[in-house]
């Protein structure tokens, strides 16, 4: 198995606050998982237990993201460029 070191994009004041249930926090452990998850998925093609844990967490972090940018599009652009995720389709 390859251990993958998670880079932290936050910055360390906001990590010091402890802030664990904000949004921006809960995005990031989301993204680090759905980053380990997709290594692990790349050696393991079959595992779909994995590939449905992923598609849980996606789920989970296009939700915190919806609510963000209708709460507050200043914080949601932010957080979108500091992660390097892209941007929902819109319906």
């Amino acid at each position: 198995m390859v251990k993958n070191s998670s880079i932290s994009v936050i910055p360390q004041e906001e990590k010091e606050e402890n802030n664990k249930g904000s949004v921006e926090f809960q995005v990031f452990n989301f993204t680090n998982k759905v980053r380990k998850l997709t290594s692990h998925l790349e050696l393991h093609k079959k595992d779909f237990l994995s590939q449905r844990g992923l598609r849980i967490i996606l789920g989970k972090r296009q939700r915190l993201l919806t609510y963000l940018s209708k709460k507050n599009k200043v914080r949601y652009k932010k957080l979108i460029s500091q992660l390097g995720i892209r941007e929902p389709k819109t319906r």
